[in-house]
């Protein structure tokens, strides 16, 4: 399975990049060029392991996907359920480990295109435009970890889990 990572030094601590990784809502579209909507499914308020939740992208495609694994500030993986027609595989992980006077965030992508027989073409593609979209993606989130408003609302939700 092909594979894709992106990584950025950014000025905060690891659990406030990783609450500013973890927005929803207008704060989340105000960093994340990648979401057009996104909400929790089946009653789900907040992010935890095993919780569901709908992404559409910003060029309609839509997907379900499942944390599979939560463990702030460290990391957060998350596994398509269902979603666009070529991709048979689709999984991500972001780490965030302290580095210098911030955190390094790291974020790692592995899919799997089909049909079988158009694969081997798909996945090169496939990996150029994931590429893409990761480097943008973390490019918005570091911009996020500077921007005043979202940084508030990340630290409000921190504030919201402690209490």
């Amino acid at each position: 399975m092909p594979v894709v990572q992106a990584s950025v030094h950014v000025p905060l601590p690891p659990e406030e990049a990783y609450a500013v990784s973890q927005t929803t809502g207008d704060v989340r579209r105000r960093w994340d060029p990648f979401i057009r909507e996104q909400y929790f499914l089946d009653g789900a308020q907040v992010p935890a392991k095993g919780v569901r939740t709908f992404t559409r992208h910003r060029l309609g495609f839509s997907m379900v996907s499942r944390y599979v694994s939560y463990a702030p500030p460290t990391n957060v993986g998350m596994t398509m359920e269902t979603g666009s027609w070529f991709f048979a595989k689709l999984g991500g992980g972001w780490r965030f480990t302290p580095e210098g006077d911030g955190t390094l965030a790291v974020w790692k992508y592995n899919f799997a295109c089909r049909p079988a027989w158009l694969a081997p073409v798909a996945e090169r593609l496939g990996t150029w435009v994931l590429s893409r979209e990761i480097r943008s993606r973390i490019a918005g989130f570091a911009r996020g970890c500077e921007d005043p408003v979202v940084v508030a609302a990340a630290r409000e939700a921190m504030g919201a889990c402690e209490g």
